[in-house]
């Protein structure tokens, strides 16, 4: 079996969420004494952030690769990152990785199309939800995504990188999303992306108008499955 998960952490907020939903999945999926391995690396995130605002998704795949060969030598069997804005590096940090990658996207897509959506909002920031980090991957599934309109995009932009990345959880930020997500619902979309880690911080399927599908939950989750199969099975 691929017991030891590694994580390629970016926001370090994110990261530790993921963690948890990682850690919560396995022991709810697996025996007391047979829970998986997991290592986490993280670069600093300014170095991420510094990358991404240049447009410079090179150094980006850099970063994860780095990661990714410093999971490697822990013994870490696939390794995968909760961090939305960074899932164009992703692609570039794959080739040639040592261990291989599990990615959100084409997760997330499955898991849409299982549950026949036809149109979904994407809430997260605005470098994921006007861009093809999701669009493309649900678009080939015949799913429409809506975004945000644009001042409601600069707002979310702005709670996730000046407050939730730092752990900071203010009311009216989770009354802005909870209206922004209304609004997605009634442009028509039966259901709402969560391509953010921290935002779950602030959202919650209880106090949500439509149906949520939690990206980094979607993924922590496919990891632990990744980790109950024989080793040798088909994307191992």
């Amino acid at each position: 079996m691929s017991s030891h998960i590694g994580i390629v952490g970016v926001s370090p907020e994110g990261a530790a969420l993921f963690y948890r939903l990682i850690a919560r999945h396995a022991s709810r999926m697996r025996a007391p004494n047979d829970q998986p391995r997991i290592s986490l690396h993280n670069e600093p995130l300014a170095m991420y952030i510094e990358a991404i605002r240049r447009d410079d998704w090179h150094s980006v795949g850099k970063l994860l690769r780095r990661s990714a060969d410093l999971l490697a030598r822990c013994g870490a069997s696939f390794c995968l990152t909760p961090d939305n804005a960074v899932q164009h590096g992703v692609q570039l940090a794959e080739v040639g990785s040592p261990i291989p990658w599990l990615t959100m996207p084409d997760l997330v897509g499955e898991a849409v199309q299982k549950d026949n959506r036809r149109t979904v909002g994407i809430l997260g920031t605005k470098l994921v939800t006007h861009s093809s980090t999701y669009q493309t991957h649900l678009g080939l599934r015949g799913i429409r995504v809506l975004a945000p309109e644009n001042a409601e995009a600069d707002a979310v932009d702005q709670i996730i990188f000046g407050e939730l990345i730092y752990g900071d959880a203010r009311p009216e930020s989770r009354e802005l999303l909870a209206n922004t997500i209304q609004r997605l619902c009634d442009r028509g979309c039966e259901a709402v992306v969560l391509a953010s880690s921290e935002i779950p911080l602030v959202v919650s399927q209880e106090e949500s108008a439509c149906p949520l599908y939690d990206s980094a939950d979607i993924l922590a989750q496919s990891a632990v499955e990744r980790t109950m199969r024989p080793a040798g099975t088909r994307n191992d």
